[in-house]
């Protein structure tokens, strides 16, 4: 077993991409939107798994810091589909506690290594 599959925000990720794949195939979304949406997912789940593999303080803050403007990324475009109506407002309701909640995570793993 790899570091960061040990990782509760890893988990917490993973569980998160899931829902986004799944939202992502049953919705329709235009392409961009749903490109950006699932590489953006997916950069806070591979910045976490790379920062962990990092060996220096300064190097694992760098990913950690990237995996969560990828957050802030994906909650912009939730927000979005959400005025255009095109995702259920409970839907949007249980992405961004999600989201929130790996923000969290993130922001103290960040402190840690500052």
């Amino acid at each position: 077993m790899f570091d960061f599959e040990k990782l509760i925000v890893y988990q917490k990720t993973k569980v998160y991409n899931k829902s986004v794949i799944e939202f992502i195939s049953f919705n329709r979304l235009d392409f961009t939107t749903r490109d950006q949406l699932k590489r953006a997912s997916l950069s806070i789940l591979l910045n976490i798994a790379e920062g962990t593999g990092r060996h220096t303080s300064p190097d694992k803050k760098h990913f950690y810091i990237i995996s969560r403007g990828s957050v802030f990324e994906c909650a912009a475009l939730f927000d979005l589909l959400k005025d255009v109506q095109q995702i259920p407002n409970e839907k949007f309701k249980e992405f961004y506690a999600q989201l929130h909640e790996i923000s969290r995570m993130l922001s103290g793993m960040i402190k840690r290594y500052s």
